[in-house]
């Protein structure tokens, strides 16, 4: 199947940006430097196409009762016009994807990792009640993150919506660039920042005048290498490396999101039952010595003993480390134990920190 492309596609040939496929998407890793892209956002302000997300639309009389079914945490919390990190779990307790969900006044937006869309979608279809209808609107939808410290002055300067008074995690709908979107205050980043959501024919225009409104500020493009970097400096979980079907969220350190106390929801008795037993390995953050980035796979050791294995890795330009996340054994996990990543044969040590990691 060929890759698809987002409407800001021809954007991306024309800032010389080096494409490659990700989540079926054709999309940009990086346009200058992931390091200078990083340090942007970092620093000033950055703007991602993260357009390959999916957008999931679930209305009718019985829509909250759906999706507080469906997810972990408690969707009933939510006044209208804000936004919840959630997770959908298997009857096993394992991650079917983690997610955002808005709440509208008359429906909800349920905004799910790229590779899993089309699951996502099926599994939503697989529970769906009398009463409720479910859509999925991704292929119309532009989704852009501005992200940084200067994220609110740039846009500020492209609408009459007062950004100050939305909250984290709220939204609202108005007019940026004199086209009508949904602006949340949410992102990937660990930054101050907004993403917004709008129809796609309107895509470069909006892009258009955000680096514009930005040029004071040295706003630049950033790929997907960045934004890897900058939530992993965060220990923000990537769906497909740090968390899946395998993993449960207690051990993912996403307690903190899983409401038992709620009423019935997918895969909440075996997540009482985890609780309960207690977990046996446990996501933890570390930093190598050396220049050895760890990757996706590698083992995770003791005295050569086998005690976990690695889930992610980059280079940390802030900390100027490498950096990685793993699942090790819980009587391992603890900050200041000394660790030993496997990587081609070689053992490289690494120590296990406090995160997140700046």
């Amino acid at each position: 199947m060929k890759p698809k492309k987002t409407a800001l596609y021809p954007v991306h040939l024309r800032l010389g940006a080096k494409m490659v496929e990700f989540a079926g998407f054709l999309m940009p890793v990086q346009y200058t430097s992931i390091l200078e892209e990083h340090q942007r956002v970092r620093t000033t302000v950055g703007v991602f196409d993260v357009s390959h997300m999916g957008d999931i639309v679930i209305r009718g009389p019985r829509a909250l009762e759906l999706v507080n079914y469906l997810t972990i945490n408690d969707v009933q919390r939510l006044q209208d016009y804000q936004a919840q990190y959630t997770a959908m779990c298997n009857e096993q307790g394992g991650i079917v994807d983690d997610l955002i969900c808005y709440r509208y006044p008359d429906h909800f937006l349920l905004v799910v990792n790229a590779a899993n869309t089309e699951k996502d979608y099926q599994w939503i279809l697989r529970h769906r009640m009398d009463g409720v209808d479910v859509e999925n609107i991704s292929d119309r939808i532009t989704q852009l993150a501005v992200q940084g410290k200067m994220a609110e002055p740039t846009l500020q300067k492209l609408t009459d919506v007062d950004l100050g008074r939305i909250q984290f995690y709220g939204f609202t709908e108005g007019r940026l660039a004199d086209v009508p979107m949904l602006i949340s205050r949410t992102g990937y980043t660990g930054e101050p920042g907004f993403e917004l959501y709008l129809e796609r024919e309107h895509s470069e225009t909006v892009w258009n005048a955000i680096v514009e409104a930005g040029k004071e500020f040295h706003i630049t493009p950033v790929g997907l290498g960045a934004r890897d970097s900058l939530r992993l400096e965060k220990k923000y979980c990537l769906y497909g490396n740090d968390i899946d079907e395998t993993t449960n969220p207690f051990e993912a350190g996403l307690g903190w999101i899983t409401k038992l106390e709620k009423g019935d929801f997918v895969g909440k008795r075996a997540l009482m039952k985890i609780k309960q037993h207690g977990i046996r390995r446990k996501l933890v953050g570390f930093v190598v010595e050396g220049r050895m980035i760890p990757r996706h796979g590698y083992p995770i050791r003791i005295d050569g003993r086998p005690v976990g294995h690695v889930t992610s890795g980059a280079f940390s330009p802030i900390l100027e480390k490498n950096i990685g996340l793993g699942y090790v054994a819980i009587e391992h996990a603890r900050v200041g134990e000394a660790i030993e990543i496997e990587a081609r044969g070689k053992q490289f040590p690494a120590q296990i920190v406090k995160t997140p990691f700046v």
